[in-house]
């Protein structure tokens, strides 16, 4: 919903909250734009921003197993997970499992495989690992062009690779997804971008490249993009303050902190990246910014506030994130818009998340899959 509230003790603030929520929390997540004369009360910058929301559950579970045996195939998207043993592919894969006309495929890549050498999702058990370290390129390849020969037929079915692994490894991975003609969805962050960019270019394989997969969060960074471009020097002669919160893992400012403030710049801030103020300990995480307990190992609180050179006008821009669903369920909207453009009248083949937006169509919030 889009809620417009006017605080008594702050008359001229205006707050502008556009809020989703998470299906494994009962906790709204907020994104506030607020308009501010400093005039009133003093507050502080960092503020709670959830909300509760009743959730509707999610009945829809369908295995790959099941699916091949009854032969139905048409309109089926086959995902594959390449990461499925870390925390972002456990939650791709429980959103995959939730998505009609999806289907998890029982096979990954990967080098930490678990003790028990499975994981099952729903009613998906994946059992067959394959580790691309210790077999090799050429071997990984031809596992590839065989799971692939599986699931994507001429009968409508598409089989699709979902890329959440390491920085260290996709440049590597994606030169197998090329030589394999594998279509895939790419989330991982790091690498030699320009090269593999340009390599699945080249070489007209499908896939959608993003290291954001937050729709939301991308929609606001292409809109501060939109204005920097269409009122470049707009907010010139302003000072701004960056706070950002991650899990104490995440030790360097995050991708989406550096687009945002290479749009500001643009408006006219003049704000240097090194000064973004990095929260990481877990006492001020939970004790003054009030992120849940649950969320304290992963979660995304970024605020942007930028003030006026007489300190009359400020401007705040925030977006909290709690939990991986987000990023998760973008992840998933990405595989239904690579599986429905896999042959375009145009012939593009490279796509990103402001593609995936534009289309439209997307599941904005996880409770409402069907």
């Amino acid at each position: 919903f889009l809620q417009n509230n006017t605080r008594e003790h702050m008359s001229c603030t205006r707050t502008l909250t556009f809020s989703t929520a998470s299906s494994s929390s009962q906790h709204g997540h907020h994104r506030q734009f607020r308009f501010a004369c400093p005039g009133g009360n003093n507050r502080s910058s960092i503020r709670r921003t959830f909300s509760p929301r009743k959730a509707q559950k999610i009945t829809s579970k369908r295995a790959a197993t099941t699916a091949m045996a009854s032969g139905t195939k048409d309109g089926t998207t086959y995902v594959m997970i390449n990461g499925i043993t870390g925390k972002m592919g456990h939650a791709i894969a429980n959103s995959v499992i939730k998505r009609e006309g999806f289907i998890l495929v029982p096979h990954a890549f990967a080098v930490a495989i678990p003790a028990e050498k499975k994981l099952t999702f729903g009613d998906v058990v994946i059992d067959d690992f394959f580790n691309v370290e210790k077999e090799g390129k050429e071997k990984a390849v031809a596992k590839l062009k065989e799971i692939q020969s599986k699931y994507a037929n001429k009968d409508g079915s598409k089989f699709i690779v979902v890329d959440f692994t390491v920085p260290d490894a996709i440049d590597g991975n994606i030169a197998m997804y090329v030589e394999a003609m594998v279509p895939f969805v790419c989330g991982t962050t790091g690498g030699n971008r320009e090269k593999f960019t340009k390599d699945v270019f080249d070489a007209k394989l499908p896939a959608v490249i993003a290291p954001q997969m937050g729709k939301q969060v991308v929609a606001l960074q292409a809109a501060i993009k939109q204005m920097a471009e269409s009122f470049p020097d707009a907010f010139k002669g302003y000072s701004m303050r960056v706070v950002e919160s991650h899990q104490a893992s995440k030790v360097d400012t995050s991708g989406t902190a550096k687009a945002l403030i290479q749009s500001f710049n643009e408006l006219g801030v003049g704000f240097d990246v090194s000064n973004v103020e990095l929260i990481r300990d877990v006492d001020t995480q939970r004790d003054v910014m009030h992120i849940p307990e649950e969320y304290l190992l992963g979660h995304a609180y970024h605020t942007y506030t930028l003030t006026s050179a007489d300190n009359t006008v400020s401007f705040e821009f925030q977006h909290n994130v709690c939990g991986r669903t987000i990023y998760a369920e973008g992840t998933v909207d990405a595989v239904g818009f690579l599986s429905r453009n896999l042959e375009r009248p145009d012939g593009k083949t490279l796509f990103d998340m402001i593609d995936v937006l534009r289309e439209g169509g997307m599941v904005t919030d996880a409770n409402t899959a069907k």
